[in-house]
């Protein structure tokens, strides 16, 4: 028997006209910026920023229009993590009233989010100021890149407020990035990471002046929406599931991947663009 209650997601997504209630969004030929817009409070997450940014990367996988995404915060700080009156109070309630299945079900959905950001085909290029703290430091994680400034400080600070460092796959994917001895560091004592440590340990790809943070963001993204981007899809694609793999495994994986890439006019065009000393020029496809 059919089930009439199952909702489908439409095949394809517009987001020319998009206009998100917790967030501001901007699409600037094929690169978005979602810019976290509450400056006065130093851009922290609400229960519905939250759920809004995970519907948001998850419907990114089913659009073209979106080719790379840039993720900022308005004013001068990214995120200074979930609002202490509008999450943590309701969480200590939650908690006071003994209500696990609650809790379980609010972590479970900021758990979310990352798998969101991992699973969307468009690289996701992090754009951080000032205060990147608690979930505000993990969205500046699960992106793929990042550009901060030498005077921004990213904290992983759970443990300071009585929990574990591990928290939206922090124990996971910190690692992988920094290094564990590093994580490990950060997660154990929640302190900050200026920009010029997080460079060096490898947490930003660069750092900028704060004037320029989000413009070099966009540019990073401009150029790499002027690539190939089904490829692009393909390389993030590769990047996150051979962490489960072997080696052998991976080579695998990545030599189907290549063979569909071969597929591609983007391919095609490369080669011709060669053959003629020019300069491709990508389509996506």
């Amino acid at each position: 028997m059919t089930d009439t209650s199952l909702r489908f997601r439409p095949s394809r997504v517009d987001f020319s006209n998009f206009a998100p209630k917790h967030f501001k969004w901007e699409l600037q030929g094929k690169v978005a910026t979602i810019t976290l817009n509450r400056p006065e409070r130093k851009n922290p997450l609400t229960f519905e920023s939250y759920a809004e940014l995970r519907d948001t990367f998850r419907d990114l996988a089913y659009t073209d229009q979106v080719a790379n995404v840039v993720i900022a915060g308005a004013g001068e700080n990214f995120c200074s993590g979930g609002d202490v009156h509008e999450i943590i109070g309701p969480l200590v309630e939650m908690m006071r009233k003994d209500d696990m299945g609650g809790l379980l079900a609010f972590t479970r959905m900021t758990g979310d989010l990352v798998k969101a950001m991992r699973a969307c085909p468009q690289p996701i290029v992090a754009a951080i100021d000032g205060v990147c703290a608690g979930a505000g430091a993990i969205l500046a994680m699960a992106s793929d890149l990042r550009v901060g400034t030498a005077r921004s400080k990213v904290a992983f600070l759970f443990v300071r407020v009585g929990l574990a460092g591990a928290d939206m796959g922090a124990c996971n994917i910190l690692p992988r990035i920094i290094g564990a001895g590093r994580a490990a560091e950060l997660l154990y004592t929640g302190r900050a990471m200026d920009g010029a440590e997080a460079e060096r340990w490898g947490f930003y790809n660069k750092v900028s002046e704060p004037a320029s943070v989000l413009a070099d963001a966009q540019a990073l993204a401009q150029s790499l929406a002027a690539g190939p981007t089904f490829a692009n899809a393909m390389t993030k694609k590769c990047i996150h599931q051979e962490w489960n793999m072997g080696v052998d495994e991976s080579i695998e994986a990545e030599a189907q991947a290549q063979a569909i890439c071969m597929q591609t006019k983007d391919y095609e065009r490369a080669y011709e663009a060669f053959v003629a000393k020019k300069k491709p020029v990508f389509q996506g496809n």
